[in-house]
């Protein structure tokens, strides 16, 4: 998913520079102005011979610097590991999940529940039968808690990206599972936000209404310079990416504001146990 909104972007910046149209490049590659409207978007797959045509039209004749963008061609085709649980996952939310494992930066607020990548594995269970309304099979609650899981593999990889996750006291009271289970999780908590890359803050019922009004949300960024950042909106049955500068920087904003009126990092890891003793 990163690799096709990279290549787009960057085909899309060559276009222009060349002053060729949507509808003349479109017609290069025998396809409509609105599929290479989508290609630069990075919403549909790149044939590596369209690729080729586009680079042609565009002037970039170069092999070495055709070549690095044919690698991205073909290296967006390849399929995430997540594509293995599609059977559980929504296609909105696979797009996520590859933004997810290509950022650099994830910073999330939740009020709900914890954020999936600070789960343990029963709390994840507690939450994931607790979101329908209809019993479950055991082997789906299986896949779907096995997919969070993997998710959190990330945090621990050689290139882990930075993870600033503020949670509303709400998030932690809200019982999910027993009361074992609720320790277990506050206990997790403390003891991951020890890791070097990774930050957890609470905003305290003490700190009364504030700039999150909206809800949950989460913000990515990215390496690549010539990614915009993304903030991701879960839906019941659909999700929304913001990725315009102007929008994305309010919800930054909301971040910076969050963040001051939290409890610092040491104090937030205070909380968590005074919490966990009180259960």
């Amino acid at each position: 998913m990163v690799r096709r909104i990279l290549l787009g972007s960057q085909l899309r910046r060559l276009r222009e520079a060349r002053g060729v149209t949507r509808e003349a490049a479109g017609y290069s590659i025998r396809a409509s102005e609105s599929k290479i409207s989508r290609m630069e978007l990075g919403r549909v797959s790149f044939k590596a011979r369209d690729v080729e045509d586009l680079l042609t039209l565009y002037g970039v004749t170069d092999e070495a610097e055709r070549e690095p963008l044919l690698g991205l061609a073909r290296e967006s085709s390849i399929a995430g590991w997540w594509h293995n649980y599609s059977d559980v996952l929504p296609g909105w939310f696979q797009t996520y999940v590859g933004l997810e494992g290509a950022a650099s930066h994830i910073s999330t607020y939740e009020v709900q529940f914890v954020h999936g990548l600070l789960q343990t594995d029963d709390y994840a269970h507690a939450v994931v039968t607790a979101g329908h309304r209809k019993p479950i099979a055991d082997e789906e609650i299986e896949r779907r808690v096995a997919l969070r899981l993997e998710r959190q593999k990330l945090l621990l990889g050689e290139n882990a990206p930075r993870l600033l996750c503020v949670l509303d006291e709400a998030a932690l009271r809200r019982p999910f599972g027993t009361p074992d289970i609720m320790n277990a999780q506050l206990t997790h908590l403390a003891e991951v936000s020890e890791h070097p890359n990774v930050t957890v803050q609470v905003v305290p019922f003490t700190s009364g209404g504030h700039a999150a009004e909206s809800g949950a949300f989460t913000l990515l960024r990215f390496p690549e310079s010539d990614l915009n950042d993304v903030v991701y909106l879960e839906q019941l049955t659909s999700a929304l990416y913001i990725d315009k500068r102007d929008e994305v920087a309010q919800y930054d904003q909301v971040l910076d504001r969050l963040v001051e009126i939290s409890l610092s990092p040491a104090d937030t890891r205070d909380h968590l146990h005074r919490l966990r003793q009180r259960s």
